[in-house]
């Protein structure tokens, strides 16, 4: 674990950094990085939405051919699925000995869709919340933890890179944690797809569904698999599992451990050991990379499967119920 004292911020800030992308984590890096004393360029595409946007936030745009001649750093924060391109097309023969490129997820160097020159720094910085979020704490004087992890060290002061990169962009405050890019990307996609988003949205909509099926109102459906689980997030996030069973009733943790002991664990457990290993021998990589070459023939699908689902329905007219900007209701 490191903090600030371990970190020099004047490494970076004798650097010119290029921020790719312009997105969530984009604007964040960018704004911190600025504020913090660093010369930034934000490089986007010429039709690209983001580009009003960043020039208002302060910032010159550059087009790629200018970022990796006058860059000493390159920060790709575009999707994964477009790295690729972008490094064999306008990087990997052109970016000058010694330079540095900084990804946030190592997926494309971990898969090898990117095998990048040996005479380059490569080195991951990830902060672990959504960039709002990187950008809100930091203006707060606080910050998110990092992780940060070292592919190739050229010029062997990559870590002391990564911590400068980090202090610049809050996360010196709370912590930085060193990892691998396997690590980080193995990691990431399991807890992506086994809980956070895949094993939450299946557990709420099979809730849902399960209910309602069972001739319950959707509404009352879906507060009780849907709206509530904020209120368990919330007491998981300040203090753990403990502190959600401390909270809550006795009926609901003996509901709880009920359900843990006898349905769900065992169940759970079997198919996240496949899930786990889907992701480490790289089916999982394989199959968004080729969908991704079929434009997305598969994601899109689902996303029309799931858009019009009945529990969108429900709490869409549900939401516009609640007083969640201080309105009155009539």
């Amino acid at each position: 674990m490191f903090y600030n004292k371990d970190c020099d911020e004047k490494i970076i800030q004798n650097k010119i950094v290029t921020i790719i992308g312009y997105g969530s984590q984009g604007h964040a890096h960018a704004q911190n990085l600025k504020d913090s004393g660093v010369k930034v360029f934000i490089c986007l595409k010429k039709n690209s939405k983001s580009v009003n946007t960043a020039i208002k936030d302060g910032f010159e745009i550059i087009e790629i051919q200018k970022a990796v001649e006058i860059s000493d750093i390159l920060v790709i924060l575009i999707p994964d699925e477009d790295q690729k391109d972008l490094y064999y097309d306008f990087i990997h023969n052109k970016f000058k000995s010694g330079k540095t490129l900084i990804f946030s997820h190592g997926f494309n160097i971990h898969y090898k869709q990117i095998i990048p020159r040996s005479d380059l720094n490569i080195i991951l910085v990830a902060p672990k919340a959504p960039g709002h979020t990187v950008r809100s704490t930091y203006k707060e004087k606080y910050g998110v933890p990092s992780l940060i992890a070292i592919y190739q060290d050229y010029d062997k002061n990559s870590l002391n890179l990564c911590l400068s990169y980090c202090k610049c962009i809050g996360s010196g405050n709370v912590g930085i944690f060193l990892t691998t890019f396997k690590e980080e990307t193995e990691t990431d996609l399991f807890g992506e797809q086994s809980v956070l988003c895949g094993g939450v949205s299946s557990l709420i909509i099979c809730g849902f569904e399960t209910l309602v099926e069972a001739g319950y109102s959707p509404e009352i459906s879906y507060f009780e698999c849907l709206h509530e689980l904020k209120l368990i997030v919330d007491l998981i996030y300040e203090g753990g599992v403990k502190n959600m069973r401390f909270s809550i009733s006795n009926t609901a943790e003996y509901g709880d451990y009920y359900t843990f002991e006898n349905y769900f664990y065992n169940i759970f457990k079997k198919k996240m050991k496949k899930i786990l290993n889907n992701i480490q021998n790289g089916n999982f990589s394989k199959d968004f990379i080729l969908d991704k070459k079929s434009n997305f023939i598969k994601l899109n699908l689902l996303r029309d499967k799931f858009k019009n689902h009945l529990i969108e329905i429900v709490g869409s007219k549900i939401r516009k119920m609640f007083n969640y900007k201080n309105k009155i209701i009539n």
